[in-house]
């Protein structure tokens, strides 16, 4: 992972992954996340984009949406009030940051 990243809890408790300012939407995004399962689901569509099955997928979450291409994927956030409002990265470091979430899940709900 070329991008540096700390798991944290929020003030409610739940689990998030900090990312540098450029990624932050990305760390709305993927804290969304609450499953595995869904983990694997979204490796699927980006498994597919890189195959050429598509050309390109939109994930909507709560607030973010990502749009995966197969090289850069770019996130949005919808609500924010201050920029940025948009980040993208490279397509492969977006599915290690996802397999990267999904064994911090995975360990979380194991204790």
């Amino acid at each position: 992972m070329k991008y540096s990243y700390e798991f944290r809890e929020d003030p409610f408790g739940d689990l998030m992954i900090v990312l540098p300012e450029e990624l932050s939407v990305f760390s709305d995004f993927i804290q969304d996340i609450s499953t595995e399962q869904e983990v694997d689901e979204y490796i699927g569509y980006i498994k597919n984009v890189l195959e050429g099955v598509h050309e390109k997928v939109e994930i909507t979450l709560n607030a973010t949406s990502v749009m995966i291409r197969k090289d850069v994927t770019m996130a949005e956030h919808h609500y924010r009030t201050a920029e940025p409002y948009e980040n993208e990265i490279e397509t492969e470091e977006f599915i290690e940051l996802l397999q990267i979430w999904k064994e911090k899940i995975a360990e979380k709900f194991k204790s």
